[in-house]
């Protein structure tokens, strides 16, 4: 398991170091781009000529994304160069998550039948919080909980949520029981672990 550890968290540190890497190139194309399209290097110049005929086709398909959201062609390649970090903090974000439920798996698996079930158990608590607080920040943007990103939160929710709301009392706009599935999600899961 040790070796696991070991390569798992050095293949982390050289996942982030070449994600920085490109991170700091793209920045330096996308703000020279930006530069470009806002006339602040010359469009004449051998920098603009080669950005207009080699970069923007790439960033294109964000330009069109920009324009049709309302804002400026200018503005993709900052665009672009935001997607691209946030994606990738996404990507290590969930690398390591998956790294840490692989070394609790091996962990729980060496303790026989009862290390399985605190996995399991561990498991879909996990999952059932993460559907709630998916459908908690959906709520208070403008998805369609019909999307395909999101439905799978509420159809893991709503069996836990519909017996809440007949028994909790409205609070008129504010629907606190979300809040209170999480607290008896994690109240039975650590009820759920201590049998074991």
């Amino acid at each position: 398991m040790n070796e696991f550890v070991t390569g798992a968290d050095v293949g982390m540190q050289v996942l982030r170091t070449a994600f920085l890497a490109f991170a700091v190139v793209l920045a330096v194309i996308c703000v020279t781009d930006w530069a470009v399209r806002t006339r602040k290097i010359s469009p004449f110049n051998a920098v603009a000529r080669f950005f207009r005929s080699t970069i923007d086709p790439f960033i294109a398909p964000v330009e069109r994304k920009v324009i049709r959201a309302g804002g400026t062609p200018a503005s993709a390649p900052l665009w672009a160069l935001v997607a691209v970090v946030v994606g990738g903090i996404i990507i290590i974000t969930i690398l390591e998550f998956i790294r840490s439920e692989a070394v609790r798996a091996i962990g729980y698996s060496n303790q026989g039948s009862a290390g399985v079930f605190r996995l399991l158990v561990s498991w879909t608590f996990g999952i059932l919080k993460i559907a709630l607080l998916v459908r908690v920040v959906s709520s208070w943007l403008p998805v369609s909980p019909y999307s395909r990103w999101i439905s799978w939160s509420f159809r893991l929710t709503e069996p836990i949520l519909a017996p809440l709301r007949r028994v909790m009392p409205n609070l008129g706009a504010f629907d606190i029981t979300p809040i209170i599935a999480y607290f008896l999600l994690g109240l039975v899961q650590s009820f759920l672990l201590r049998l074991v």
